[in-house]
């Protein structure tokens, strides 16, 4: 298969057949912002903003190399933000300021806890 052919056929998450390491198979109790991603997308999804299907094709829209440096549930917030800008539900100046307001949150619940 030529190089701009594999391109078009293959997505960054098709990775079968592809030398790889070992897989380590280590179950770990979600830290609290993955356990919040996962309710997110269940809220998304029942509300009908963003199905699986979206998600999917939102997390293969960032490409292989964005794929391979983000962790499972940083791909799915990378892409649900992508998809709420797209529809227009969000903006990208919208979402840095909710940002920051979580920030001056956990900042200050820091300081509170030392």
């Amino acid at each position: 298969m030529m190089g701009s052919e594999l391109l078009v056929k293959k997505l960054p998450n098709d990775i079968g057949g592809e030398a790889a390491g070992k897989i380590e198979r280590i179950e770990h109790e979600l830290l609290p912002w993955e356990k919040r991603c996962h309710a997110l997308a269940d809220v998304l999804d029942f509300h009908k903003i963003v199905n699986t299907e979206e998600k999917r094709r939102g997390v293969e829209a960032l490409g292989s190399e964005m794929v391979g440096k983000l962790s499972y549930y940083e791909r799915w917030i990378a892409a649900f933000a992508n998809i709420l800008f797209q529809k227009g539900i969000l903006t990208p100046g919208e979402l840095a300021v909710k940002m920051e307001e979580v920030e001056g949150r956990w900042l200050s619940s820091q300081q509170s806890a030392s």
